[in-house]
This record gives C-alpha cells, sequence and structure tokens, in this order.
C-alpha cells in the first residue's frame, strides 16, 4: 500500500514538473511573438523607417504570406481597419473592399471605403519594395514571374542583387528570362573600368532591344572628353555612338510597326462605325444622320448588361453583342417604318429627319442614365498589352477590336451572300424598280437592309465602348467619320469601306505625331475632298442603281 502510494506521489510530482515546463515554455513564447506578427507589427508603424525594417524582416522569413502582402503593400492594397486596427488586404469593388485577413488569408466581409486607412509607401520604399519582391520571385517556378523579377530589379542592382542572379544564369532555363539577366550584366561591364571589357559589351549591347541599352550608350557620349583622354577611351565612344545608331534604328522600324498597329485598330473603329452605313447608304440612299445614335444605344447596351453582371465582366460583354445587335437593329426598323419610308427619294429631308431623330434618342439616354458619361470596366483578357520589347507594345483591348472588325465584316460578307436576305439586298442595290418587278418585297428588304445597318452599329457601339466613356454624345464623334469612309471608299461597296478605313486609320496615326490630332483630321478631310474632286465615286464604284443615280 505504501509503495502504491510512494509511485502515486512520484507520478503526480512528475506531471506537476512536466506542466511547470510547459507554462515556462509558453510564457517565454507569448513575450516574443511570431517573425510575421512581429513583422506586421512594425508594418502597421506610422513612421517610414519602421515600414522600411518591416519590408526586410518579411523577406528575410520563410512564410507563405509574406509575398501576398509585400505585393498587396505595392499595389495599395494593404489597410488598416479603423475599427479594431486589423491588417487587411482590400480588394476594390463598386461600393468599397472586399478584405481578407492579412495573416491568415481568410475572406472577411466587405468595407466602405471610409472605414479602413492604407498603408502607405514613399517613393523610395516603393523602389527598394520591388527589388525585395524581385528577389523573393526569383526561384518561382512560373517563368513569366521570374522575368518580371529579373525586370524589377534591373534598375538598381546591387552585388547581392548580382549574386542572385549570377546564381539563377547557371540554372534557367527560359531564353526571355537568359537575355534579361545577360543584359543586367552587359550594362554593368558597360561602366567598368577595363575599357577592354567595356567595348565587348557594347558590342553585344548593340543587338539588344532595350531603352536602358540607348539611355547607358546617351551616358557614355555626353560625357565630357578632357584634353588628355586616352586613345581607348575615344574607341569606347566610337564604339558606342556606332552602337547607339543601330540600336535607335531599330527603335524607329519598330516605333513605325507600332504606330501601324494603332492606325488598323483606329481604322477597325472606323470601319465597324461606317459599315452599317455603307448598307443603308448604299441600298436605300439615305443619309441617315441617327447612326451614331444606334452606335450609342449598343455601348449602352454594354453597360446594361455589365451592372446586370457585375461579376461576370468577360460573359455580359459576349452578351452584349447580339443584345446590342437586337436593340438597336430593332430601333432601326421602327425608324425606316415610322418615318423613312415616307421620305424615299428625297435626300435632304431624310438628313433632316434623322437629325431630329439622332436629337430625341440623345434626349431620352439623358433622361434614363443621367448626361454624365459612364464608364464601362474592360474584361481581365482585354487589359493591358503585349510587351514584345521594350520598344514594341501592343494593347490588347485595340487587338481584340481589330479581330473583332475582321470577323464582323466576314459575317456581314456571308450574309450578303449566301442568304436570301444577301440576294434581294444586292439585287434592290443594282436595279430596284427590276427587282420590284421580279416579285422581290422592296418594302419589306428596306426595312430588313436598313435594320441590319442598324444592327451592325449597336455591335460597333459595344467596340466603342471598351476604348472610349459611354455617353448621350457618343455617336456625334464618329458619324463625320463614318461618311468619310463611305464616300471614299465608294457608297455602298463594303470592300471600298474596309479598305477606306484602314487606310484613314493609319494616315491619322502618322500625320498626329507632327500635326496633332485636330490638324491631322482636317488634313485627312482636305484630302478626301481633292479626292472625291478626281473621283467622285469613291475607290471602289457601286454598279447598278447606285451608280446610275
Amino acid at each position: 500500500m505504501k509503495v502504491n502510494s510512494l509511485n502515486m506521489n512520484g507520478f503526480l510530482i512528475a506531471w506537476l514538473l512536466l506542466l511547470f515546463s510547459l507554462s515556462a515554455h509558453a510564457a517565454e513564447n507569448a513575450s516574443s511573438p511570431p517573425p510575421l506578427l512581429d513583422a506586421l507589427e512594425h508594418l502597421q508603424q506610422g513612421t517610414f523607417n519602421e515600414r522600411e525594417k518591416a519590408i526586410a524582416q518579411l523577406a528575410s522569413i520563410e512564410s507563405e504570406r509574406s509575398l501576398p502582402i509585400l505585393h498587396a503593400l505595392l499595389d495599395g492594397k494593404l489597410f488598416l481597419v479603423k475599427s479594431d486596427n486589423q491588417l487587411v488586404i482590400g480588394e476594390d469593388n463598386h461600393h468599397g473592399y472586399d478584405l481578407f485577413d492579412a495573416v491568415s488569408g481568410i475572406e472577411l466581409k466587405s468595407i466602405s471605403r471610409d472605414e479602413v486607412n492604407k498603408i502607405n509607401l514613399t517613393n523610395a520604399l516603393r523602389t527598394s519594395l520591388r527589388k525585395t519582391i524581385g528577389q523573393l520571385e526569383l526561384n518561382s517556378p512560373v517563368p513569366a514571374i521570374r522575368l518580371a523579377a529579373v525586370h524589377a530589379m534591373a534598375g538598381d542592382a546591387d552585388e547581392k542583387t548580382l549574386a542572385l542572379l549570377h546564381r539563377l544564369a547557371s540554372t534557367e532555363k527560359e531564353p526571355r528570362v537568359k537575355q534579361a539577366i545577360t543584359l543586367i550584366f552587359l550594362l554593368k561591364e558597360m561602366n567598368s573600368t577595363d575599357n577592354a571589357l567595356r567595348l565587348q559589351a557594347i558590342e553585344q549591347l548593340k543587338e539588344q532591344n532595350s531603352i536602358e541599352v540607348i539611355n547607358g550608350l546617351h551616358a557614355i557620349l555626353d560625357k565630357e572628353v578632357e584634353g588628355n583622354a586616352l586613345e581607348t577611351d575615344r574607341q569606347v565612344r566610337n564604339a558606342a555612338k556606332l552602337a547607339l545608331s543601330e540600336v535607335t534604328r531599330r527603335q524607329q522600324f519598330y516605333s513605325t510597326i507600332e504606330t501601324v498597329f494603332f492606325g488598323l485598330s483606329l481604322g477597325a473603329v472606323l470601319v465597324l462605325a461606317a459599315i452599317g452605313l455603307a448598307i443603308t447608304f448604299g441600298v436605300m440612299g439615305i443619309i441617315n444622320m441617327a447612326h451614331g445614335e444606334l452606335m450609342m444605344l449598343g455601348a449602352y447596351t454594354t453597360y446594361v448588361m455589365q451592372q446586370l453582371m457585375p461579376n461576370h465582366l468577360g460573359l455580359s460583354l459576349f452578351l452584349s453583342i447580339p443584345a446590342a445587335f437586337v436593340i438597336s437593329g430593332v430601333a432601326g426598323i421602327l425608324i425606316e417604318r415610322g418615318i423613312i419610308r415616307f421620305l424615299y427619294g428625297r435626300p435632304l429631308e431624310t438628313l433632316l429627319a434623322t437629325f431630329g431623330i439622332s436629337l430625341v434618342l440623345q434626349q431620352s439616354v439623358r433622361s434614363i442614365f443621367s448626361p454624365l458619361n459612364r464608364s464601362v470596366a474592360t474584361p481581365e483578357w482585354m487589359s493591358g498589352s503585349w510587351q514584345i520589347n521594350d520598344f514594341l507594345s501592343l494593347t490588347w483591348n485595340r487587338f481584340y477590336i481589330l479581330v473583332f472588325c475582321l470577323m464582323v465584316f466576314i459575317l456581314l460578307l456571308q450574309i450578303l451572300k449566301y442568304t436570301r436576305l444577301g440576294l434581294e439586298v444586292r439585287a434592290v442595290a443594282q436595279n430596284r424598280n427590276m427587282a420590284k418587278a421580279m416579285g422581290i418585297p422592296t418594302d419589306k428588304v428596306d426595312a430588313m437592309t436598313f435594320g441590319l445597318g442598324s444592327g451592325i452599329a449597336g455591335v460597333a457601339g459595344v467596340a466603342l465602348s471598351q476604348i472610349t466613356n459611354v455617353g448621350p454624345n457618343l455617336g456625334q464623334a464618329y458619324i463625320v467619320d463614318s461618311f468619310m469612309v463611305v464616300v471614299f471608299g465608294g457608297v455602298g461597296n463594303l470592300l471600298g469601306t474596309l479598305v477606306a478605313g484602314f487606310s484613314l486609320g493609319i494616315a491619322n496615326k502618322f500625320l498626329e505625331p507632327f500635326a496633332g490630332a485636330v490638324l491631322a483630321k482636317i488634313l485627312v478631310l482636305i484630302f478626301i475632298i481633292l479626292f472625291i474632286q478626281k473621283r467622285p465615286r469613291g475607290l471602289f464604284p457601286q454598279k447598278g442603281r447606285a451608280a446610275d443615280s
């Protein structure tokens, strides 16, 4: 019995000692918080010195939350909730922010903008933060992230950065990343004290398409040459001059390509705006001054669809295309059946009547949506640009509009060539009286043709909503350009409309750097006036009734 009592007492004493050691260890841990929480506590401090220390501490600890927090800080998405000082990451929405806990990443409730304070940075801290993020992302398995990390560190590469890049270069297999790393080392060698190394670096740099190369070569040439300069210094300057000439020539070449692209994208907008007008003007002889307002209806349709589907921007944009076609097309049919069919053969009256309709549509939109412009969000896959190199960047939204324009043009050609409606439209365009004698219902064809042209105008409005604000005056900015394209290309000729739209768009973009945007448009207008004096029927004159009249 005594033995059992002694064993029990020993067991209790052992448990007490274990509990005491655990409590002491817990107290020790409580006095020193985990590194992540400690870094975040410094980040919340008001002084920029504390935030600089916090950034360095976040970069040094191994935590999966370090990079998201640093990215949020750089992007201006790191906030403190005013009520409890909780550190959160906020994603912008229409009413405020969708919040996520900075430590755990758990989604929290949404909050209004005035309930949080942003963690701000100085420009120096922001530059340092980009470099820090780049160093952390060098080991990412995604090549695009590694490439962005190398670019982030290129501006101010110290010895630590160069050592990291040297280790990465020995294992890197992605050509773009290897090229970016090579560029950083060559730029460093170009400013070396060893002239032989500088000459070798300059010889290799003249093959690079980079703004940093141009700036570095300019820096060499802008230095004053002392009277006792060595022969090797003059060799460096001569090599830099030749390399700069080579790189600048390529820069001008890529600049020309970029200008052509922007001209084609502008031409795509002009073609979309004018193609529906080419159908109604060519087939029916109607000067439709409300064509721009039909485009406006298509743009507002896109805005309404996004309001109905705010979390599905891409899907809402796709659904806006048929919706805008139907709404503008029905509006066009109502205009034709209600007013225009009584004015055939009187172009001046149709001009005045459709001008009045345009004013009615503008005022209707002002009454429904207010006179203020509405912003239509761009889906993520249409945002940003395709950065081919430092000299050439193509924006995705204009690229997709160019593709969309060609798709609409090809589809319209197929409709006019292979459908019964297209056959009847071509017959009426060539000889209205003969088509009517052959039993073609010209009144119905007129209504459907005007509806088709109006529907395409609505589709053009969907494209315009992605490059400009949607407002009651949206159509007025394109109606004159649309008529210019139609007249220049040849009234009623779709191929002429396509060629004229792209030609005028490219001409505008090449003239703008020298003459400015307004004067460029004036010069294009003068050219068209002179051209029409020589060829009144445009580039591709229409045959049949349109030609005879």
